[in-house]
């Protein structure tokens, strides 16, 4: 083969509880998929398996591979867990406590015995300096180094792994973190990892900026040697190019990046979902959707609108299970970053059936995950799930999973439903079962209520996309449920979220306090402000070796009403130098929008410069017609898929023989439900009362009755 013919393919991986997901797509368009099961003791090598299986059957050679994009549940589950390494901070004398006052939030209003999580840094290991300085930037207390290096011996006799610098205003003059962090380098061993609150979060709010930098530092251990051993897997398969990872406002960054600011990683799966189906809901015309993203541990929906998806830089980890990260505050950690705004529950295929106290039938968030998973694995898994229950439906078929490659046993989950769920519930298997199927579904109707109902939206105004590989399953339960119309389930559902990290843009979202009343601030000196930021951010990209030419830069404004606590972003237009007067007008009329009120006599007062340089990702075109391998439906799945089956849809209709499509049959017809549509990475179910089409980009659509 010609150097000029050779192919070439990127490469997505998503890691999720239950499966990896791996995306490879050449330059034209043709798609190759493999999912394996996810592997907890080390992700890196259950990576390593499906790309070396994929390599393999699509006999793709490694030297073929060129950019390898990444998602990852690692720096989540290091958080949740709460087994990282011994992590230390320095700060202001006076302000050692910060982490245990927070906000004096709880997320339990009415809960006296709610504990609040304990910090990450013990108080043992927060040392203070002496030092001060003020908020416009001015030294009012000259740093004390000795207070510096009697800290640091203290952290090097303690053995401390990671260390996280934030002083009190820092934002405005980081002279002395700088500094702080020089002694620290000099009196510890060289691979402690030294983080500062000015290179994270060079913000106002000292809880949240010393927060985000005491996850950052906590952080940086962990996904030092998670990224390192997934590098030496990958240049042992004999791919060693670019290495890029997914952030959780939904662009990409460099390896090193990440390696300095690894706290940008930590929803990075789910929002790889979301901005795939963006660019999704782009083609197909829809500028208003909600996206439902059901796996196997948890459900999470998000929403777009005028193509964009909704960000926040409110978020809380290890709060557990959250409807809205606006909604619910005090029981996590805070990281005042960049993220998509997802909304997640528990409620995913291997969710626990179970029944509390009262003898109400719940779902999750306890979850079989991957080991020993739903006990129709037949891996030892012995509480019935939500799989099991889809399962004893007939939803699901228990030879056609991941092409055929895990076979599912469908005696133990009827086994485990009839004793676990309808003897307590004196049902029988269907009944039970379904009873099971729409605790969940209602689970995720408050999912997606969060993200549209509780913020002034009407659900039916927008199209629901289903993907995940359960999401397609109750995508038309939930849908009707919310008295929506239409459904899209994209291409190769079952693996979008690694879809997602080869669309997404690369991205650097940078920011700085300015605060001050409009009317009193200068234009040229908020222009010398916005120039200097897009030069960190432009000198960042040219770095990972973007040219300036593919850099589109964008600027925004956080602004407020004189008296609030939280500001909102509001665009501002063009490179000139801003224009505050029509800054001030921009943020009325985005209050009025978010708040149905304005007060246009009332100061504004603005509190950050942000801007975002984007490099735009060319966007693959895909075809089903294209796709090869795990991909498409194949023939080992049409060879073990019945033409019909028995599938339970409610008390109302019934169990029906219902018939099996793959999603090519349906392109261009309108056919009736009931209906299922099988494929390698997912399941659609469509019941009746509903019609079901592919277009000709092989978005499978369904139109439910009103």
């Amino acid at each position: 083969m010609s150097p000029a013919a050779k192919r070439s393919f990127r490469v997505g991986i998503d890691i999720g509880g239950t499966f990896t997901d791996i995306v490879a797509i050449d330059r034209d368009g043709d798609v190759r998929t493999k999912k394996v099961s996810s592997t907890p003791k080390d992700y890196s090598l259950g990576i390593a398996q499906g790309l070396s299986a994929l390599l393999h059957e699509q006999q793709i050679a490694p030297d073929e591979i060129g950019d390898v994009v990444h998602a990852t549940t690692v720096a989540t589950n290091a958080i949740l867990e709460g087994n990282g390494p011994k992590t230390a901070l320095i700060t202001t004398a006076g302000f050692r406590d910060v982490l245990e006052f927070r906000r004096v939030r709880v997320p339990e209003l009415y809960n006296l015995d709610y504990v609040k999580p304990k910090p990450l840094v013990p108080r043992r290991w927060r040392m203070e300096v002496t030092e001060r300085v003020g908020p416009d930037g001015a030294i009012r207390v000259p740093l004390d180094e000795e207070s510096v290096h009697i800290a640091a011996q203290r952290l090097r006799d303690a053995d401390i792994t990671a260390v996280a610098i934030c002083l009190l205003h820092s934002y405005a003059n980081p002279m002395h973190e700088r500094r702080i962090k020089e002694i620290v380098r000099s009196v510890l061993r060289a691979e402690v990892y030294v983080t500062c609150s000015h290179e994270v979060l060079p913000e106002i709010r000292e809880y949240e900026r010393t927060s985000t930098t005491v996850v950052n530092a906590f952080l940086g251990p962990i996904m030092g040697r998670y990224l390192g051993a997934l590098r030496a897997r990958l240049g042992d398969l004999g791919l060693r190019r670019a290495l890029h990872v997914m952030t959780s406002g939904g662009g990409q960054m460099s390896v090193e990046s990440a390696l300095t600011k690894p706290a940008f990683l930590v929803e990075s799966g789910p929002a790889a979902g979301v901005i795939a189906a963006a660019r999704i809901a782009a083609r197909a015309g829809l500028a208003n959707v909600i996206t439902l993203d059901m796996g196997g541990t948890t459900a999470k929906t998000a929403i777009i609108e005028d193509g964009q998806p909704t960000k926040t830089s409110e978020y809380e980890i290890g709060a557990g299970i959250n409807l809205s990260s606006k909604l619910v505050k005090g029981a996590g950690y805070a990281i005042k970053l960049p993220f998509i705004d997802v909304s997640e529950i528990g409620a995913g295929g291997g969710s626990h059936i179970w029944f509390d106290k009262g003898g109400h039938l719940k779902i999750g968030p306890q979850s079989a995950g991957s080991e020993p998973g739903p006990v129709c694995y037949d891996r030892g898994g012995d509480q019935a799930t939500l799989t099991d229950a889809l399962l004893a439906l007939g939803y699901i078929n228990a030879s056609a999973l991941i092409g055929g490659a895990l076979k599912l046993a469908p005696e133990m989950a009827v086994r485990a439903i009839e004793v676990q769920v309808c003897a307590r519930l004196g049902k029988n298997l269907a009944e039970g079962a379904f009873g099971a199927v729409l605790v969940a579904v209602a689970n995720m109707v408050r999912a997606v209520k969060s993200v549209s109902t509780y913020r002034g939206r009407d659900p039916r105004d927008y199209t629901l996309i289903a993907f995940g590989g359960n999401g397609p399953i109750v995508a038309a339960l939930i849908a009707r449920e919310l008295s929506m119309t239409r459904v899209l389930v994209p291409p190769h559902p079952g693996v979008l979220s690694a879809f997602g990290l080869l669309v997404a843009d690369h991205e650097r979202e940078l920011v700085r306090s300015v605060p001050g009343l409009v009317t009193r601030l200068r234009s040229d000196a908020l222009q010398r402000g916005y120039d200097e930021l897009i030069a960190e951010a432009v000198t960042s990209l040219q770095a990972e070796g973007f040219e300036r030419s593919a850099i589109v830069v964008r600027r925004f404004a956080d602004l407020r009403y004189v008296g609030q606590a939280f500001e909102l972003t509001v665009p501002v237009e063009g490179d000139a130098p801003p224009d505050l007067a029509a800054l001030a007008a921009g943020f009325h009329r985005e209050h009025l929008r978010t708040y149905a009120h304005m007060g246009e006599s009332e100061p504004v007062e603005l509190v950050n410069l942000r801007i975002i340089a984007t490099v735009p990702t060319t966007q693959p075109v895909t075809s089903t017609a294209r796709d090869r391998g795990g991909g498409n439906r194949g023939a080992t799945q049409a060879a073990v898929a019945p033409a019909r089956r028995q599938v339970y849809f409610g008390p109302r209709h019934g169990s029906l023989s219902t018939p099996i499509f793959a999603r090519a049959d349906l392109l261009g017809q309108h056919i009736a439900g009931p209906l299922i549509v099988e494929e390698y990475d997912s399941t659609c179910v469509v019941p009746p009362d509903c019609i079901a089409t592919v277009d000709a980009a092989s978005n499978l659509l369904l139109t439910l009755d009103t």
